[in-house]
Order: C-alpha cells, then sequence, then structure tokens
C-alpha cells in the first residue's frame, strides 16, 4: 500500500478525504488542504464544501475555520495534534482533543 502512495501524483489524482492532513476553509468556496509535503488551494462549490465538512466520521472542525482529518492524526499531546511521519502539527484544545480520542476510539 505505501508504494501504490509514492507514486501517485495527488495534483491530478487528489481525494480529501485520503490525502488531507487537515484543511481550512477561506473565502469564496477557496478551501486550502494541507498534506504530508504539500498544500494545495482548491475552490469548491458550497454543496461540494458542505459534503466534505458533514463527513463526521472523517473531518472533524478544531477552529472556526479548520478541519482535521481524524484518519492521519498519529499522535494527541501538548496542546496539538501531530499526523504520521511529519512535522506538521496543528494546535488544539484539551476539549477538542477529548472529543476527537472519542472519535478516534470508536
Amino acid at each position: 500500500m505505501t508504494v501504490a502512495l509514492q507514486h501517485k501524483n495527488v495534483y491530478e489524482d487528489f481525494d480529501p478525504r485520503q490525502d488531507t492532513l487537515f484543511f481550512k476553509v477561506g473565502t469564496h468556496g477557496l478551501i486550502s488542504f494541507h498534506g504530508r509535503n504539500y498544500n494545495i488551494k482548491k475552490r469548491m462549490s458550497a454543496d461540494e464544501r458542505n459534503r466534505l465538512i458533514a463527513d463526521s466520521s472523517t473531518f472533524f472542525r478544531v477552529a472556526s475555520d479548520c478541519y482535521v482529518n481524524v484518519r492521519n492524526i498519529s499522535v494527541i499531546g501538548e496542546q496539538c495534534l501531530f499526523f504520521g511521519d511529519t512535522s506538521k502539527r496543528l494546535p488544539c484544545s484539551s476539549r477538542k482533543q477529548q472529543l476527537i480520542r472519542a472519535l478516534m476510539d470508536r
């Protein structure tokens, strides 16, 4: 499985639910997706954006404009969420961390 991911071109075959660590919602439908070693800005319709945000089994809202992919969190602690083998991390309150842990335990 990791071999397939190494050869995947995320810019051509981008799947927000699989490839995203977290995303931030901007103005006018612009969403900034953050992955392991890339950031992709993509314009989405209101309907597409709402479907993505409504996917509570994958994404969890940690700030007013920021949603984290629960599946890609490797460590929770130190008031931050850490992702896989990357140095990317995201600040997160203790209360949100508790809610994320509950989602991960399901």
